[in-house]
Order: structure tokens, then C-alpha cells, then sequence
């Protein structure tokens, strides 16, 4: 456990290093999100009962997504990790006495966290200073931050598990561009991304509630939010941790499979 703690602590570290990066993505992210509220506001005022979420928990839903837009945005892919099995690298990282599937799940959270610390607090305490119901609303009970942040870190392991999964399939494909669009454009969508999973259809949104990529971002947001509540709070968690599982499961199998007949620049 210790070598993934180092391993970790230095990919955290050399994360810290993007400053400027990080400055010029907390700007484009505070456009982005201003942009994002106010053309919602445009709607609401036409018919705001025809929502299912208030103007509050969609500003506060806005403004988390934005501020932990590395956490959990599933196109953020590592194209180190991609380019070393295209090119045979990998080899060099096999060499090493430690797991591969391990190391670079600690690699993707260390990589991620150090993003978001960079750019997290700027956009939250700029949106906690809008004015209502443009800015981001606290909750008041102390239950509903450990909810929330059981669920975040729920969320996190759950996108790094599922990019594993795109990682290890590498090894059974030419090129990796085909799969990271797919992906890419379908995870978007059904994770709440684009628009909110309480605004779609019900026979559409009941579908999509179920899948994995409901259990990201969507869960801890809305919580935080207090759009998800009583019953639906405990089934949303349960379906956080059941997906990661599976994930994890699943990821570990195409590892093992992968590099039981890996072949190495045609070796």
C-alpha cells in the first residue's frame, strides 16, 4: 500500500504544477456556468412550474459541476496511458512490481484531485457570493454534507473505474480514437452533463437513472442540492456503490485477460 501512497503523492504533486492552466480554466468555467444559468433563468421565467427542479437547486447544481468539473467530466482522458500501450510503453510499466490496473487507478485519482483542488475553491466561493437564486445554496444540516461527500467520493471512484475500463480495451484495438468519441458524446449526455437527468422525459429519465453514468455527478449534486431526499437518497448511494463494484470487476478482468497474451510492438 505504501508504493501506491508515493506513487499517488507524486502524480498530486506534479498535478499542482498547471497553475496557469488551472487560472485560465476557473475563468472559462465561470463564463460557462454564468452562461449556462442564464439561459435556464430565460425558461424558468416563461413557466417555472413546468421544472422539476427549483431555480435554487439548478444554479447550486451548476455551479458544483463546474467547480468539480475534473472529478467527474468522463472526456477527461489521460492520453499518456493510451499512447503507451499504442506505442508499447506499457512494457516499461509491467517491468515494475506493482499491479497495472492499481497504479493507474491511483495515477487517475491523484491526476483528477489535483485539478479540481487548483480550481474547486475560486468557483465556489464566487458563486456563494451571487446573489439569490443565481449563486450556490448551502444546505443546512450537517448530515446532508456527509451524504454528500460519501456520494462525491462514490462518484470519483466510479468514473476512474470506468475509464480503466476504456484503458484495458485498448489492448484489444488498433487505435483508441473510435472508442474515446463513442464514449465520450454517450457518457456526456446520460450522466447529466449537458442537461440535468431530472429534465428529461420520465420513460426516458427512468432508463437513464439506472444506468452507471447516473451515479456520477448527478447523484452528489442533487443531494447537495436537497433535490434527492428520503427513500430515493439511500437507493441513489446503493446504486453508486453497486456500479463501482461492478466497474472495478469488470476492469480487473480485462486486465487480466489483456495481458495474458499482450503483444508488444509484434512480440
Amino acid at each position: 500500500m505504501k508504493k501506491y501512497w508515493s506513487f499517488f503523492r507524486i502524480r498530486f504533486i506534479r498535478g499542482l504544477q498547471y497553475r496557469t492552466a488551472a487560472l485560465s480554466g476557473m475563468v472559462t468555467q465561470f463564463v460557462w456556468g454564468s452562461m449556462e444559468i442564464l439561459l435556464f433563468r430565460a425558461f424558468y421565467q416563461a413557466s417555472p412550474e413546468s421544472f422539476p427542479m427549483t431555480f435554487e437547486a439548478l444554479s447550486t447544481y451548476v455551479w458544483l459541476q463546474q467547480a468539480f468539473l475534473a472529478l467527474y467530466m468522463v472526456w477527461f482522458w489521460e492520453s499518456e496511458l493510451f499512447n503507451s500501450i499504442a506505442t508499447g510503453d506499457v512494457a516499461y510499466e509491467l517491468c515494475r512490481p506493482v499491479r497495472l490496473y492499481d497504479m493507474w487507478f491511483v495515477r487517475g485519482l491523484a491526476v483528477r484531485l489535483s485539478k479540481a483542488v487548483l480550481r474547486c475553491m475560486p468557483i465556489l466561493i464566487f458563486s456563494w457570493f451571487l446573489p439569490a437564486p443565481y449563486g450556490l445554496t448551502l444546505p443546512g444540516d450537517v448530515k446532508t454534507w456527509a451524504i454528500t461527500i460519501l456520494s462525491m467520493t462514490l462518484g470519483l471512484l466510479l468514473i476512474v473505474a470506468f475509464n480503466m475500463i476504456i484503458y484495458m480495451s485498448v489492448f484489444y484495438t488498433v487505435s483508441p480514437q473510435g472508442i474515446k468519441l463513442f464514449v465520450t458524446s454517450l457518457a456526456e449526455f446520460l450522466s447529466g452533463s449537458v442537461i440535468p437527468i431530472p429534465f428529461l422525459p420520465d420513460h426516458v429519465r427512468t432508463i437513464v437513472e439506472f444506468l452507471p453514468f447516473a451515479s456520477a455527478q448527478n447523484v452528489p449534486f442533487r443531494i447537495f442540492a436537497g433535490d434527492i431526499t428520503g427513500p430515493d437518497l439511500t437507493i441513489s448511494i446503493l446504486k453508486q456503490t453497486f456500479w463501482l463494484f461492478a466497474f472495478v470487476l469488470i476492469g480487473r478482468y480485462l486486465e487480466k485477460r489483456a495481458l495474458k497474451r499482450v503483444v508488444i510492438q509484434g512480440g
